[in-house]
């Protein structure tokens, strides 16, 4: 999911017209609405394990100063992305992925009977992500991708006392390098997180 955070927002205002008044005509749509990316492009959602724990994607695309100072600003005439004033119409050469794995509650609707589960290390090294970018309906795969570091780290539990007896908890990080050269910007990110069967795991979007 990308990071939208409108700096600007006016409300168009609609104008009944009664019968008694046929010389007032309705104004044109003014709206205008302005996202600022500075600090590159967030995404996230949550993902489930068959039969097993539920757990959230968070990450992060950067790419160095190309996100300063960008902006998607939307009118009733269409969507422009700016930097400053220049037209900015493709994603940079490379884009660098950051992610952040870590467990959460279920939802009701994935909620397993018994007592909760957590991701193990051996849950994660059975994961596979791919990466597309997504123009329309079509999928198409990232080309270019370079694992850059994937680490894992043990969640300490706030009762150390009791760390023996608890369910051992952790978070996982990675990163990629993606080939990002001649994609336009109207096209998206998709990231998918998969089983060994080919089932989905998750599956995140970040859209400019």
């Amino acid at each position: 999911m990308s990071r939208r955070r409108p700096v600007s927002f006016s409300l168009a205002v609609v104008l009944l017209l009664s019968p008694v008044a046929p010389f007032l005509t309705a104004q044109p749509n003014r709206e205008k609405v302005v996202w600022n990316y500075d600090g590159g492009l967030q995404m996230m959602t949550d993902g489930s394990v068959p039969s097993g724990p539920c757990f959230r994607l968070d990450g992060r695309a950067t790419a160095p100063g190309y996100f300063d100072n960008l902006k998607r600003v939307d009118t009733s005439s269409g969507t422009m992305m700016h930097r400053g004033n220049d037209i900015v119409t493709e994603f940079p050469d490379q884009l660098h992925l950051s992610f952040l794995m870590y467990d959460i509650p279920c939802d009701m609707g994935f909620q397993n009977a018994g007592a909760p589960s957590y991701l193990t290390v051996a849950m994660v090294s059975k994961l596979r992500l791919s990466f597309y970018w997504k123009h329309g309906v079509t999928l198409r795969p990232v080309s270019g991708v370079v694992a850059k570091h994937f680490e894992t780290r043990r969640i300490q539990p706030y009762a150390v006392e009791l760390a023996s007896e608890l369910p051992e908890r952790f978070e996982w990080e990675f990163e990629f390098d993606l080939a990002g050269h001649g994609v336009p910007v109207t096209d998206s990110l998709v990231v998918i997180l998969r089983t060994p069967d080919g089932h989905i795991a998750a599956r995140a979007a970040a859209r400019m």
